[in-house]
C-alpha cells in the first residue's frame, strides 16, 4: 500500500509555497495510487480544484488573494492528513471513512467515489478550514465570506463536469438510471451552504472547545453518513 511522505505546513510558511506543497503532494498520490483506486479518483478531481483556484488566485480573480490562498492551502491540509491516516497506521476522521473502506469495491462507480470525497471534504473539512484560516490571518469568517462564495463557484462548475464524464455511457443503462436517483439525493451547493453555517457555529463555539469539539464530532459522524450512503453498491 502506498505511503506518501507526511505533510505539513506551519502558518509562517509562505502562501505560495504552501499552494505549491499542496499540488506536489496531490501529484504524487496521483502518481502512487492505482487509477480505479476511489481516493485516486477523488484525488484527480481535487487537484483539478485546486488548479483552477490557484490559475483565479493569480489572475486576480479572488478579492483578498492572500486569504483566498491561505483557505485553499487549509482546506487542502485537511485532505491530506485524512489521506496521510488512510494510507498508514492511522484513523481517518469518520467523514472519510466510508471512501477509505469501499475504495476497491467493483461496484462503486467512479463517480460516486468522486461525489463521496466532495462531500466529506466540503461537508466536513472546509467547515474546520474556514476557521483554520480565520485563526492564521487573525480574521473573522464574514471577512472570507465573498471569497468562499468564489471558490464554492469553482466547485459547482467542476462538480457539473465530473458528472458529465463520470457516468456511465448508454452501455450501462442499468447502471446509470439508479445511479442518477443515488446522487440526486446530494447537493454541493446545499452542502456548500450547510458548511458556511457549520464554520460560523464552530467560530462562534472557540471559548468553548468541549462543545466545539461535540459539534465537530457529530458533522463528522452526519457527514459519514451521506458519504456511506453515496458509496452504495450498484
Amino acid at each position: 500500500m502506498p505511503r506518501s511522505e507526511q505533510f505539513t505546513t506551519s502558518v509562517e510558511t509562505p502562501v505560495d509555497t504552501a499552494v505549491d506543497d499542496v499540488l506536489a503532494r496531490m501529484r504524487v498520490l496521483d502518481a502512487e495510487l492505482p487509477p480505479h483506486d476511489g481516493i485516486a479518483v477523488f484525488n484527480r478531481v481535487y487537484l483539478a480544484v485546486t488548479l483552477e483556484v490557484d490559475r483565479r488566485i493569480d489572475t486576480g480573480r479572488f478579492g483578498d488573494a492572500r486569504a483566498t490562498a491561505t483557505l485553499d492551502v487549509r482546506f487542502a491540509e485537511r485532505y491530506l492528513a485524512a489521506v496521510d491516516a488512510a494510507l498508514g497506521d492511522g484513523r481517518p476522521p469518520a467523514c472519510w471513512r466510508p471512501l477509505v473502506q469501499m475504495r476497491r469495491h467493483p461496484g462503486v462507480r467512479p463517480l460516486q467515489f468522486a461525489l463521496a470525497g466532495i462531500n466529506a471534504h466540503i461537508g466536513h473539512d472546509l467547515a474546520l478550514a474556514v476557521v483554520d484560516a480565520c485563526r492564521s490571518l487573525g480574521c473573522e469568517p464574514g471577512d472570507l465570506e465573498d471569497d468562499y462564495e468564489r471558490v464554492g463557484d469553482v466547485l459547482v462548475a467542476l462538480e457539473e463536469r465530473i458528472r458529465e464524464e463520470l457516468m456511465p455511457g448508454p452501455d450501462l443503462l442499468q447502471i446509470a438510471d439508479p445511479l442518477t436517483h443515488l446522487l440526486g439525493a446530494w447537493s454541493l451547493e446545499r452542502a456548500r451552504d450547510a458548511t458556511w453555517t457549520a464554520a460560523r457555529a464552530l467560530w462562534a463555539l472557540r471559548g468553548l472547545p468541549d462543545v466545539a469539539r461535540e459539534f465537530t464530532d457529530r458533522l463528522d459522524t452526519a457527514v459519514g453518513f451521506a458519504g456511506r450512503m453515496l458509496l452504495t453498491p450498484l
